[in-house]
């Protein structure tokens, strides 16, 4: 019986995902073509035939970690509608499961991964931009959770801001400490506690400041 002999988008697709791996075990520095031809148990060349240049292959990279970060963020966000809904720990909210995900394999190589091509991108333009449209709908995703977690309350834009940006610092913290190896917390319903705590301080600090300025 002969195999089907893969089309060039899963031979790029292997690729890729062989990269990821490399970049997560080893950092830039142990990426090359021939490495790449090594773990995917490939014929040597094989790399360099649809990425002709290191810089090419590392931009591709970054391509297909924002696809499978995007494809997690849909099933988070949506799990009904996504053959990866199973996958979605159950009861917590969405960025908090995202975070949950993050943290197992082979997420977790991706999250290592990532790092090390947003580093590179500080230097790389064509990197940057691959990144930028991502970042940015993630930092909108999870405005709208702050919204979505707050059905009772008078929502200040000012406020929502500030809840926004000080739950996307707390969150780069975890993917930060994630990468050194420390998990940093116990569980999904753990990380809702958490950021619930800032959601509620920084409205409560406002409602505060608001108070004084009444004189209430």
């Amino acid at each position: 019986m002969n195999r089907r002999k893969p089309d060039g988008g899963e031979r790029r697709r292997l690729l890729c995902d062989t990269a990821i791996q490399l970049l997560a075990d080893d950092g830039l520095k142990g990426l090359s073509h021939p490495r790449v031809d090594q773990r995917a148990g490939l014929s040597a060349g094989s790399t360099s035939y649809y990425f002709r240049t290191r810089a090419a292959l590392l931009l591709a990279t970054a391509q297909r970690v924002c696809e499978l970060d995007l494809g997690d963020l849909s099933a988070v966000l949506r799990p009904s509608e996504n053959e990866g809904a199973k996958s979605k720990p159950s009861n917590i909210s969405p960025l908090s499961a995202l975070i949950v995900l993050a943290a197992q394999e082979p997420r977790l190589s991706r999250t290592k991964a990532r790092f090390e091509l947003i580093l590179q991108a500080n230097r790389d333009p064509a990197l940057a931009e691959v990144f930028h449209d991502n970042m940015q709908l993630f930092a909108e995703t999870q405005r709208d959770i702050v919204i979505r977690s707050q059905p009772d309350r008078h929502l200040d834009p000012a406020v929502v801001r500030e809840q926004a940006s000080a739950t996307l610092n707390f969150v780069s913290g975890l993917f930060m400490r994630l990468v050194a190896g420390d998990r940093a917390f116990d569980s999904g319903e753990h990380l809702d506690r958490l950021l619930g705590g800032i959601v509620n301080g920084i409205a409560i600090a406002y409602d505060d400041v608001g108070r004084d300025k009444s004189g209430q």
